[in-house]
C-alpha cells in the first residue's frame, strides 16, 4: 500500500465502480480508463487474481492506495483511493462462511470521510437453482450489513456490480431478460428492500433516464447494436446522498481495444 497519499481535493469527491473482467488481461485498458475518469475512489470487481498478484505498483504509480480481496481466477474485488484507507474489511460482515471474494470495505480518510463498500453480487443463473439461492442469500446478508451501517448515521456508499436490472427500462429488451436471474421479480424485490432501508441509488436520483446501460455482452454484437443492461450501481446513505451532485456512465470504455464488458459508473459527491 502506498501509505500517506492524501491529495486534498477541494470541491468534490468522485467515487466510481467498475467490473474490469480480469485486471491482468486488460491492464493497458484499465490504466488508460483510470487516468481518464480521474476518480478519487474506485471499486473494482472481477479482478480475477489473488491478492498478492494484484498489480499494486502500476496502480500506486497513478496515485492510489490499494486494498485488495482477491481469489485465483474468479471474482475478486479491490478498493483504490487517493486518500488513506482505514478500517479495511474483506468479506461481507455476517457472511463469513462465504469463500468467494466478493466484498471489500474501508473508511476513506478525505476531509469529509466516507465509508465505501465495494461488492460483486452473485449472478444467480440458472434460476431457480442453488446459484440463485446463493444470490438471494447474499443479498439478505448485504441488507443486514447495510442496515447496521445506516444506524451509524455516517456517509456510506455501497458500489459495485449488483447483477440486478432494477427496471424494465434498464434493459434493451426486457422480453429477452425477463426470465434471467438479473431481472426476476424476487431479485428486483430484494434490491428494492435494500433501497427501502433508506439508501439512494445514485443514477436513479441524479439522472434516471431510460435505456442507459453499464454492460454490453461480448456476444452477438451487443455493443454495436446498443443491446445493453444497467447492472452497476452505487447506493448511498442519506449522509452521502445529501452530497450527490451527479452521475456519469463512462460508456467510452466499452469501445476501447480489449475492453471489459462493463463500463465505469461514477458518482460525484460535494465536499
Amino acid at each position: 500500500m502506498a501509505h500517506g497519499l492524501n491529495r486534498a481535493y477541494k470541491g468534490a469527491m468522485k467515487i466510481a465502480t467498475w467490473n474490469v473482467n480480469s485486471i491482468k488481461a486488460r491492464m493497458a485498458t484499465v490504466l488508460d480508463v483510470l487516468k481518464t475518469i480521474d476518480a478519487d475512489v474506485i471499486c473494482l470487481q472481477e479482478i480475477k487474481c489473488e491478492t498478492e498478484n494484484f498489480p499494486y505498483m502500476e496502480i500506486e504509480e497513478l496515485g492510489y492506495n490499494c486494498a485488495v480481496h482477491g481469489q485465483k481466477s474468479y471474482n475478486g474485488v479491490a478498493l483504490l483511493s487517493r486518500y488513506p484507507l482505514e478500517d479495511v474489511v474483506t468479506g461481507l460482515p455476517g457472511n463469513e462462511d462465504d469463500d468467494q471474494a466478493r466484498y471489500i470495505e474501508a473508511l476513506v480518510l478525505a476531509d469529509r470521510p466516507v465509508r465505501v463498500g465495494g461488492l460483486y453480487l452473485p449472478n444467480g443463473n440458472p434460476a431457480p437453482g442453488p446459484k440463485y439461492d446463493y444470490k438471494l442469500g447474499w443479498m439478505k446478508h448485504l441488507k443486514a450489513h447495510a442496515e447496521a451501517q445506516l444506524k451509524l448515521e455516517e456517509a456510506f456508499v455501497l458500489a459495485g456490480d449488483y447483477n440486478v436490472i432494477p427496471r424494465d427500462e434498464d434493459c434493451w429488451d426486457i422480453a429477452v431478460w425477463r426470465d434471467d436471474a438479473l431481472a426476476l421479480p424476487t431479485t428486483r424485490a430484494a434490491f428494492r428492500e435494500l433501497k427501502w432501508l433508506g439508501l439512494t441509488e445514485a443514477y436513479e436520483a441524479a439522472d434516471g433516464r431510460a435505456h442507459e446501460y453499464s454492460f454490453w455482452d461480448y456476444q452477438a454484437g451487443a455493443w454495436q447494436k446498443g443491446h445493453g443492461i444497467r447492472i452497476d450501481h452505487l447506493l448511498l446513505s442519506p449522509q452521502a446522498a445529501d452530497r450527490l451532485t451527479g452521475v456519469e456512465i463512462y460508456k467510452k470504455a466499452r469501445g476501447l481495444e480489449k475492453p471489459s464488458d462493463h463500463v465505469p459508473v461514477i458518482a460525484t459527491l460535494a465536499d
